[in-house]
């Protein structure tokens, strides 16, 4: 018989997930003014694939906000936060209840690196750093293509590898 996880496992494990994505997001990843390259979204994939898409964006809003407030890389901004939070219940969505199979993490990935990261991110750039939308895109549009195939990956990696923590008790 499986057993579900209580309201306090689940905010215990989120939380050490947002603890894990601010680390992440904050001591390892490449960072430059116009292009972020990290694993930061590793542990939200996991809230939103065992947890939904409310949780999720909970999560990664929560997360943004922290690493904001703790480890300032400028001023604050909330377009990033509605990013975060549009990504969250994006992975949700696409990974909740489902078997992680190649094609539902393309597809998160796809949604997220084009649309939030792309799209809607190089919009809140142009506001901070007041160049215009088409100076930014291009370099942007080859890191994003190029993320593809490795945040697939990398999602595939994960979820095999807490598959078996956290799926018997959902």
């Amino acid at each position: 018989m499986e057993k579900k996880r209580t309201n306090t496992e689940k905010l215990v494990i989120t939380a050490i997930l947002i603890a894990l994505e601010v680390i992440l997001t904050r001591f390892v990843a490449i960072s430059t003014p116009m292009l972020r390259i990290g694993f930061g979204f590793l542990p939200m994939v996991i809230v939103a694939a065992y947890y939904g898409p409310i949780w999720a964006a909970g999560a990664y809003t929560l997360a943004d906000i922290l690493g904001s407030l703790l480890f300032p890389t400028g001023a604050y901004f909330p377009g990033f936060t509605i990013s975060a939070c549009i990504t969250g219940l994006i992975y949700g969505f696409c990974l909740y209840r489902r078997k992680i199979t190649w094609k539902n993490s393309l597809l998160a990935v796809c949604i997220v690196l084009l649309g939030i990261n792309l799209l809607l991110n190089t919009f809140w750039l142009t506001i901070i750093l007041g160049k215009g939308y088409m100076a930014l895109l291009p370099a942007r549009v080859i890191k994003e293509v190029l993320c593809i195939p490795i945040d697939t990956a990398l999602i595939l990696v994960v979820s095999k590898a807490t598959e078996r923590i956290l799926r018997p008790a959902v």
